[in-house]
């Protein structure tokens, strides 16, 4: 309408944007390994780390400071340990580690893996009743029951997961999201079924290690 004045408009006022550099600040993801104590008491790999099991601990345990690495390990498995080593070097251990039971009550695992495990299962006991059956036959020497109980052994246990250490390593990796450091042949076969990167001991030393570090 004449006569009136009209109402300012509203301008906006552009805002000058920040640089990405000043909003955001990413921050370096540690890296999570999960063990167990093939690590340190299998001859092979703990002689990587140390002239023996007290020493190789401490060893690892320096190269895990100076990468900053986080690391885990099952209650159960710590407890396995405590019989190869000393209290010192538990103690120093415990003081770098998480040391907890896997969530085995709501963790959740593939069925299929389940299916396969049961079903290699059946066929090593299969062939542990064979190797029995063949042992029959022959005289009970010291030498033939020495060779029986190594083919049963490697038959039934060999390359699977035999016992709760070994499950508990693989079901905490997958629930931390963690890699698994071990020497074990059974738990690296499921941990690859289940999609968890395993690390061997040479790998581990090589990445984060320089050459004149390998051995302190």
């Amino acid at each position: 309408m004449e006569g009136q004045e009209r109402a300012p408009r509203k301008t906006q006022k552009m805002q000058k944007l920040k640089p990405y550099e000043e909003k955001t600040s990413l921050v370096p993801v540690r890296p999570r390994l999960v063990l167990d104590t093939s690590l340190f008491v299998n001859p092979e790999t703990q002689s990587r780390f140390g002239a023996d099991v007290n020493q190789a601990v401490r060893n690892f345990l320096d190269i895990v400071r100076r990468n900053k690495i986080e690391i885990y390990m099952p209650i159960s498995v710590f407890r396995e340990l405590s019989h190869f080593t000393s209290k010192e070097a538990l103690v120093l251990f415990r003081q770098e580690a998480i040391v907890r039971a896997p969530d085995i009550y709501n963790l959740h695992v593939p069925a299929a893996i389940l299916h396969i495990f049961i079903r290699e299962l059946r066929e090593r006991i299969n062939k542990g009743l064979r190797i029995a059956e063949e042992a029959i036959y022959r005289e009970p020497t010291p030498e033939n029951l020495r060779r029986l109980r190594q083919q049963y052994r490697e038959a039934l246990r060999s390359g699977i997961v035999d016992s709760v250490e070994d499950l508990d390593v693989v079901l905490l990796a997958k629930e931390v999201g963690g890699a698994i450091l071990s020497a074990d042949e059974g738990i690296a076969k499921m941990a690859e079924a289940l999609g968890i990167e395993v690390y061997s001991a040479d790998y581990f030393i090589n990445r984060y290690t320089k050459p004149d570090e390998e051995q302190v």
